[in-house]
């Protein structure tokens, strides 16, 4: 059906829904299409090629000469070679990969320094393939199946949603810099995630044999120290320094862990002149910290007594752990050593907390001492704390104190003004608080004895 599309066809009886979808083709501007459905639902689409399309909006919502100035700027771009969306809410020319490059980038290394590599890396990665299209083409629908395509691919829920969130970032940044009309991405319906996963923190038994295999790494260490320099002495060679406590920065570095809830960058850029050994806390500085805000650690005597011995190994000057990376490599042949399994260094900050709200610790204490800014991240703890629900539940077991069963005389007789209903003597009555109010003296008498009994 051929029609001139405007405000008063969709008054016109031609244009209403019917038993099956249909299509008006504009008279005015060739592949400017209305299409009805039998649920009412009417949207704007411009049609070019062969079964190619792309929507206008609805028609409740867009004007139709607003559409036909859309869809005349979609055959446009087209007949000029360029993106079918170019200049429909964003600027022209602009593509996703140049605004990243001249506009996103210097912004995310000045302000996201330490997660800015991490950032452009992941965008070039899943979004490379977009970096020749304009802004504008990044749509509600397709980010839907580029959602669907990576979710049936097995990527885990939770990996989409950060992948999501970054390429977010930019939209928004694009959007504040009027590049951008509205985000898309904002549309676009998020993956369920457990916001309560399970904790993994030491048994312990883990935590005992984890112990046993520092233990026993330090004395194989210092063993090899000093036949290292046996050697030495005979080939008259430097000696190298002596293991005083432990076999190198691992130890140290775990046990800190254990007992501060440290996080690793943390823990790799402590330096010495932020601990206060006689004051028996540290303190992890705002530009070290995840949340950029300073805080101030205590310290338990295991913790104080560790840093003291490696301080008097290594020395007081510059870094705590002089390590270039990470513990990565002597970490997981520790853990093969110890046979504890599925266990992380982050988990040694997990392993902290637990042991915390076990022994009764205030969850706002934990969020304190872990850094965390707001209570909700230490709400994943709250399972272990020791609560009154296991003896709220128990009781529902109990038989009330409050009741006893007795046989009444026949001779009893209540008052009728103080009872609204009679009894039979001959029938078991039960006595509750409420009866006991209205039963002579001697009756009471006998349930408190009775309460005694039970």
């Amino acid at each position: 059906m051929r029609a001139l599309i405007n405000g008063k066809l969709l008054t016109d009886p031609v244009a209403q829904p019917g038993q099956k979808p249909f299509e008006i083709y504009d008279t005015r501007l060739s592949g400017f299409v209305l299409r009805v459905q039998p649920t009412g639902r009417r949207s704007f689409y411009a049609r070019f090629g062969r079964n190619r399309r792309f929507a206008l909006g609805k028609a409740d919502v867009v004007d139709p000469e607003e559409a036909r100035v859309n869809c005349q700027r979609i055959l446009g771009n087209l007949a000029h070679g360029r993106h079918p969306l170019e200049c429909l809410g964003g600027v022209a020319g602009l593509t996703l990969g140049q605004f990243i490059d001249v506009c996103y980038t210097p912004w995310v290394r000045a302000n996201r320094p330490r997660t800015a590599s991490n950032s452009l890396d992941k965008l070039q990665r899943h979004f490379g393939s977009w970096y020749a299209e304009p802004l504008s083409a990044i749509t509600v629908e397709r980010l839907e199946l580029w959602k669907g395509r990576r979710l049936n691919g097995g990527c885990k829920p939770i990996t989409l949603l950060r992948d999501l969130f970054t390429l977010s970032s930019v939209l928004t940044r694009a959007v504040r810099m009027g590049k951008l009309a509205t985000n898309p991405i904002r549309k676009v319906d998020k993956p369920r995630i457990d916001r309560q996963p399970k904790i993994r923190f030491l048994s312990a038994a883990e935590e005992s044999r984890l112990r046993i295999a520092l233990r026993e790494r330090d004395a194989k260490l210092c063993l090899d120290r000093t036949s290292g320099n046996r050697r030495r002495v005979l080939r008259r060679e430097t000696l190298l320094p002596p293991l005083l406590h432990f076999g190198d920065h691992l130890t140290p570095a775990v046990l800190l862990s254990m007992n501060t809830g440290l996080r690793l960058g943390e823990t790799l850029k402590l330096r010495w002149k932020n601990v206060h050994l006689d004051r028996c806390w540290l303190t992890v500085e705002g530009r070290e910290a995840k949340s950029r805000q300073t805080r101030h650690v205590p310290l338990n005597a295991e913790a104080v007594s560790v840093l003291s011995q490696w301080r008097e190994q290594s020395g007081s000057q510059g870094r705590v752990f002089n390590v270039s990376l990470s513990f990565k490599t002597a970490w997981w042949r520790l853990l093969e050593y110890a046979d504890i399994q599925n266990f992380r260094w982050h988990d040694l900050r997990h392993h902290f907390a637990s042991r915390l709200v076990q022994e009764g610790v205030p969850l706002n204490t934990v969020r304190d001492l872990l850094g965390h800014s707001s209570v909700a991240m230490s709400l994943r703890y709250a399972h272990l704390a020791p609560d009154q629900r296991c003896d709220a539940v128990a009781k529902l077991g109990k038989r009330p104190l409050s009741t006893a069963t007795v046989q009444l005389p026949a001779e009893v007789a209540f008052p009728t003004t103080r009872c609204a209903y009679s009894f039979d003597p001959k029938v078991t009555v039960r006595l509750t608080s409420r009866l006991r109010a209205c039963a002579p003296a001697h009756i009471s008498a006998m349930a408190i004895e009775l309460e005694r009994r039970m």
